[in-house]
């Protein structure tokens, strides 16, 4: 069973130290032994009471001990509990009682018992926890060990004479510990994939944090804190179409705020989704959480007298990190060129979208928003100077990139076909320019006198000449008028 099902258990927080996870003890007052310090103050726990040959009825405690204020748990079994004054400092890995080292799978067990149950403030999870480490530190090893009158640096811990004195829930919580410490013991995995694809300014992405156990299994319910540098963070949305309309209705439909660190627990599988948008051009993703020591540390108290138990002062916790980055996609950008299809030169106020490839709809800028303007259609820049440019700036890269003309400038009205308009088009890459260039046809004076009579009509903003075929023929009549006048003048003066 894993612990999502067990409301009472509590994590402790995935950045705090582990002090408090400390080993279970025993304080007892049973086998003709000495009682535990006078001093020692109990935490969470339950006293376990049996009658031994003698015919007094004893009490055991199966527990936690109140020391400098924090919840600790002691070995080792039998021996004398330290009191709330003393103090502890890390030392050498935990040892049985008989000073061997414990099986790897043991420590794994111990270790990952420390790191979920440590800090409990359920009595009868503190006992179940106490039980199982007092059992794997303090077994058997020769015959009569937990006979009642052994002596406390001897004798075992009677582990299934205790275990049919624990109330039922703390039994069953020996059963959920043994089958969850086997399942999630550690070593721990921890990694951070980043989305696949390029990554943009602005534009959020998906990535996921897994937790594994050492057969390659995800670990639900795992606090994971999470860290952003050039980048923020969103939770990913995977609310149904239930959840999102029940937060709507009670005020909670506004998007989480971005954030440079947050804590969140894996899921089911052991992973964390989350939105990292970018901010920089380097965006990382650093995940760090409690994870089970490969071996848990003893501490022993630094006011020690002869026979005090130790206790394990760093739990069984160790860090994790875990760490993924990406480089983000630079934008480019375009400089369009308007120019005089004969001589080259530039066109000053021409007007030209800035669409994508399809020459309709409009290119897409560096947050992934398409580039449009007031009116909602594709953005529209208008070439100045007098080499008849305009830029367009931080554009999403890679992706196709066209400029059409919108209207013909003055002069270049007669060739310019609104259904089939003048456009340049080209491949946008990172951090590049696109260079574009639409060239017009300017208007031609005719060279030929129309017919009709009627004149011609010329482009608004140009200055031409046109004439009829009646003014023509006018014209010619005066000439050969004048040429008469100037013969009879002359015959005239001639008979004078």
């Amino acid at each position: 069973m894993g612990w999502i099902s067990r409301p009472r258990a509590r994590w402790r927080a995935a950045t705090g130290l582990v002090a408090t996870a400390l080993l279970g003890a025993l304080s007892v007052t049973a086998l003709g032994t000495a009682p535990a310090s006078a001093d020692a103050i109990t935490g969470h726990g339950r006293n376990i009471e049996h009658k031994e040959a003698d015919g007094v009825t004893y009490k055991d405690w199966l527990g936690s001990y109140k020391v400098g204020g924090k919840d600790v748990f002691c070995v080792s079994f039998h021996l004398k509990a330290p009191d709330s004054d003393e103090e502890y400092q890390p030392g050498q890995d935990l040892l049985t009682k008989w000073g061997k080292p414990l099986e790897p799978d043991i420590a794994g067990n111990i270790s990952y018992l420390l790191l979920r149950y440590g800090t409990t403030s359920n009595d009868d999870e503190a006992a179940a926890l106490a039980h199982l480490l007092h059992s794997w530190t303090a077994p058997t090893q020769t015959p009569g060990d937990t006979d009642f009158g052994t002596p406390p640096n001897k004798a075992a811990y009677p582990e299934d004479k205790y275990f049919k004195l624990l109330t039922p829930e703390a039994a069953k919580d020996v059963a959920t510990m043994k089958a969850e410490a086997k399942a999630n013991r550690g070593p721990w995995t921890a990694s951070v994939t980043a989305p696949k694809g390029d990554q943009h300014i602005g534009q959020p992405a998906t990535w996921t944090v897994t937790v594994k156990n050492s057969e390659g299994k995800g670990i639900p319910d795992v606090p994971v804190k999470l860290t952003a540098t050039d980048g923020t963070i969103g939770q990913a949305d995977k609310q149904s179409d239930t959840e999102k309309a029940s937060d709507s209705s009670s005020g909670n439909s506004a998007p989480q705020a971005a954030q440079k660190d947050t804590t969140l627990k894996t899921e089911a599988n052991g992973t964390v989704t989350v939105k990292v948008t970018p901010t920089g051009y380097q965006p990382k993703l650093v995940a760090s959480l409690s994870a089970p020591a490969d071996k848990p540390k003893v501490q022993n108290p630094v006011k020690t007298t002869d026979g005090i138990q130790s206790v394990v002062g760093t739990g069984g916790e160790k860090q994790l990190t875990a760490q993924g980055m990406v480089a983000v996609t630079k934008p480019g950008k375009v400089q369009v060129t308007k120019t005089d299809a004969k001589t080259g030169k530039g066109i000053g106020g021409a007007t030209l979208r800035v669409t994508g490839k399809d020459r309709k709809t409009a290119a897409t800028s560096q947050d992934g928003k398409p580039l449009t303007g007031p009116d909602g259609q594709p953005a529209v820049v208008t070439t100045s100077g007098d080499n008849g440019t305009a830029t367009v700036e931080n554009l999403l890269a890679p992706q196709e990139v066209c400029v059409v003309e919108v209207n013909a400038p003055p002069g270049y009205t007669n060739a310019f076909d609104p259904n089939n308009p003048p456009a340049a088009c080209g491949s946008l890459a990172p951090g590049g320019t696109l260079a574009l260039t639409v060239a017009n046809t300017p208007n031609e004076v005719p060279h030929a006198i129309p017919a009709g009579d009627l004149p011609v009509t010329m482009a608004k903003g140009t200055v031409e000449t046109s004439f009829s075929t009646g003014g023509i023929a006018g014209l010619a009549a005066l000439v050969l008028v004048g040429s008469a006048l100037v013969g009879f003048a002359a015959r005239r003066s001639a008979r004078r």
